[in-house]
């Protein structure tokens, strides 16, 4: 094996383990991304290092900036909104075509998912288990074509940050646009689920609003999450 197919899989590796940790907040937007730290940090050599520097730049996540290097991005304002908006078009698209294409088994493990949301409240597991929510709802859309596009567009929302699910009672209130959701869903109503999703996407996007708002004293841009 060549050194360039070996580094192939590391930087790969090195890609995924980056996004992790922007996923979960240990990367924040305008973190600096040093080659030689991060080399030292995943055990890797600084080639896999810098090919998932490029990978991240071509998400859309990672920008250079003038004498500091690769830089984590941070989003406006406008971006915020235009992500969000984008969210809620794919992500309604989805419940949609849930309703009419999911099986009464793939219900079933949502409302099961759900249920058990609702018993994790803001707790760390509810986080990972309300994206696997999303995700298993995606995947009952059975539309290979808008996964793709909601996966594009999740690299771009991991830049935002931790969820909002830790904010003081959004745990409860987003379980329970679920439950509206998969009403909908179950009553195979696709008009239905379609708004309630949006709603539900819009509920979040209003908490971002509101924290944008109450930092913007503290600096221009915007440090959000995920749904």
């Amino acid at each position: 094996m060549t050194m360039d197919d070996d580094s192939a899989p590391q930087g790969n590796g090195a890609y995924l383990r980056l996004l992790t940790e922007l996923r979960e907040g240990r990367l924040n937007p305008g973190d600096r991304l040093r080659e030689t730290d991060l080399a030292d940090r995943l055990g890797v050599s600084r080639t896999p290092v810098r090919e998932a520097i490029r990978q991240l730049e071509a998400d859309g996540i990672v920008t250079h900036v003038p004498r500091h290097g690769a830089t984590i991005r941070r989003l406006d304002y406008a971006e915020v909104m235009e992500l969000y908006e984008m969210r809620a078009v794919l992500e309604g698209t989805a419940a949609r075509l849930a309703a009419r294409a999911a099986s009464d088994i793939e219900i079933e493990e949502l409302i099961d998912m759900n249920q058990q949301m609702a018993t994790l409240g803001n707790a760390p597991e509810a986080f990972i288990l309300n994206r696997q929510f999303h995700a298993a709802l995606l995947d009952a859309a059975k539309n290979r074509f808008l996964a793709r596009s909601i996966h594009a567009l999740q690299k771009a929302l991991m830049i935002l940050g931790p969820t909002t699910l830790t904010e003081p009672d959004r745990a409860k209130k987003a379980v329970e646009e679920h439950f509206g959701v998969l009403d909908a869903i179950k009553a195979r109503d696709g008009s239905l689920a379609e708004a309630a999703m949006r709603a539900h996407i819009e509920a979040a996007q209003r908490v971002r609003v509101r924290d944008l708002r109450a930092s913007s004293h503290k600096r221009p841009s915007y440090d959000g999450d995920l749904l």
